[in-house]
């Protein structure tokens, strides 16, 4: 199925058949393509780029098709990464040793820091947490081989 062209984001590059390799929805989802391109929505006049989840019900283009700028998709990349490394040392360490909440960590950007925090607000904190971690085991695989893939881009761009 080929993604729409005429709407207000303008893709330029895209993965297709993105419903085969969704993670663990892999064969089932509704996310049909991603696609990196021009933003739906200009900012003060200009364009942005941005990164774009295209939904699909079977029938028709869902409404809640995300589209993402460059840097939030990196923010997104950062805090998932950040995110499994904590619950990885988690495991390694007493509860003790663990950063207090609800900051974990602060990430350096633009002069200024990206918190890395536990949602306080949760009233079901400490239960929605161990599933997150058990979660987070249970697709390791699939998000190991794309920070594997990333890493190794990465280092790529670093040495040009």
């Amino acid at each position: 199925m080929k993604i729409p062209t005429q709407l207000k984001h303008k893709p330029v590059i895209i993965s297709d058949e993105y419903n085969k390799i969704d993670g663990r929805y892999a064969g089932k989802s509704d996310i049909v393509a991603l696609s990196l391109g021009l933003a739906q929505i200009n900012t003060r006049g200009g364009m942005e780029n941005s990164a774009k989840i295209w939904r699909h019900t079977g029938k028709k283009w869902s409404s809640v098709s995300e589209e993402l700028p460059f840097h939030r998709v990196l923010d997104l990349a950062i805090l998932i990464c950040k995110s499994k490394l904590h619950f990885q040392k988690r495991h390694e360490k007493n509860e003790k040793d663990s950063p207090q909440y609800p900051l974990l960590e602060r990430v350096g950007v633009q002069g200024g820091a990206m918190n890395v925090a536990v949602c306080e607000d949760n009233e079901f904190l400490e239960k929605d947490m161990q599933l997150f971690d058990s979660l987070l085991h249970k697709d390791d695989e699939i998000l190991s081989e794309r920070i594997n893939h990333l890493f190794g881009v990465l280092k790529e761009l670093q040495e040009l």
